[in-house]
């Protein structure tokens, strides 16, 4: 009788635990896979892009770009350069400062090209002028290729100007 009672005991303590996990919901390493922004629900094999705040670095001439018109326009900038010398972007969790190689000219040119370089990461940018009033405004592909070979690709909507 005892042994049967024992037994009994551990039938509900397990019974009862199982429903307290059911109850609990998902497993807390769940939580991590919460993503808080649009940028950041769109990377590529080990490259994560994330948003920036517009750099105090530019004082004048720049060009800046969201990977929407709707991610534009609440300024989540994944993208944004001086218009000569430097970019800015965070990727894979920091900020990176990068020299531009080439850049078209954009009041010119109805296509805008930037190439932009550093030891981990090589930046193209291609678009079409969409609309050119005071500044120009942008719609077109922001591709990233690391030295491993990893490449992410992502629409870019923006404008350049001074």
């Amino acid at each position: 009788m005892k042994y049967l009672i024992i037994f009994f005991s551990a039938f509900l303590l397990t019974a009862c635990k199982k429903d307290k996990e059911t109850v609990a919901g998902p497993a807390p390493a769940d939580s991590l896979n919460i993503v808080q922004d649009t940028a950041a629900r769109r990377s590529s094999g080990n490259i994560l892009v994330g948003t920036i705040p517009f750099p105090k670095e530019i004082k004048e001439c720049s060009c800046y770009f969201a990977q929407s018109k709707a991610d534009f326009e609440t300024e989540k900038y994944i993208y944004a350069d001086d218009a000569g010398k430097t970019a800015y972007m965070m990727l894979d969790g920091k900020r990176q400062a990068m020299n531009l190689i080439s850049s078209s000219d954009m009041e010119v040119d109805e296509e805008l090209t930037k190439e932009i370089e550093n030891d981990d990461y090589k930046i193209s940018v291609k678009g079409k002028k969409i609309k050119g009033e005071e500044a120009l405004l942008f719609e077109g592909t922001l591709t990233i290729e690391k030295p491993d070979g990893t490449i992410f690709t992502t629409p870019i909507y923006g404008e350049c100007g001074c």
